[in-house]
């Protein structure tokens, strides 16, 4: 069985989440919060992040791209990603577009936790890069139903994951008031099985780590 280390908050992990659940392979779900003293991620991961899928064999997967690159290689049915290259291309984009999106927000979720000698030039970059990539967000989910092609695929899973993060990380964003087609998007997608057996939790980070 896979084991799954994952921060409950994470929309990376969620990600990778959502994805076994669709292609129906067990899990163990491990929560940890990787800036703890405690954490074993170091352990399976020198680049210290989450999060890492731990296989049957004994081997670790991390990065959640990648990860989800893996299980769609390795385990191809049902796919995640559509057979044509203009519609694989495009739910690429939109992976690349919410992680970006979800790595502004981490940057400054951390320099806001800065005691002193915080960057108010950095934290208007990183402010700029989450309110242009929501704004293309919405250009190109549009009013469909799902993002790319016809079922449930990679572009939902990146996409979904993102906005969910935001309605709990950071709901003074107000993002759903500026982007109502996101709203109901997501809120479609909330009610899909393997999003609402995967609902974020927020965590707490007890640990100095800026």
């Amino acid at each position: 069985m896979f084991r799954l280390i994952s921060a409950t908050s994470s929309p990376y992990a969620r990600k990778v989440r959502i994805a076994l659940t669709e292609k129906a392979l067990p899990f163990e779900l491990i929560t940890e919060v990787p800036w703890h003293n405690t954490t074993q991620t170091p352990k399976y991961n020198p680049l210290e992040k989450l999060p890492v899928l731990l296989t049957p064999d004994g081997d670790s997967i991390y990065e959640s791209s990648y990860i989800l690159q893996y299980l769609e290689l390795k385990y191809p049915d049902p796919p995640l990603l559509p057979p044509d290259i203009d519609g694989l291309l495009a739910a690429r984009k939109l992976e690349v577009l919410c992680d970006g999106i979800c790595d502004a927000f981490v940057l400054i979720f951390f320099e806001r936790m800065r005691e002193n000698g915080r960057s108010a030039v950095w934290l208007e970059r990183q402010q700029r890069k989450i309110d242009n990539g929501l704004e293309e967000l919405a250009r190109l989910i549009g009013p469909r139903r799902w993002a790319v092609g016809d079922q449930l695929g990679l572009g939902d899973i990146a996409t979904g994951t993102l906005l969910a993060y935001f309605d709990i990380r950071n709901p003074a964003l107000d993002w759903r008031k500026r982007h109502p087609n996101l709203a109901a998007y997501c809120d479609r997608l909330a009610q899909h099985p393997s999003f609402r057996s995967s609902v974020p939790v927020p965590q707490v980070i007890n640990e100095k780590v800026v």
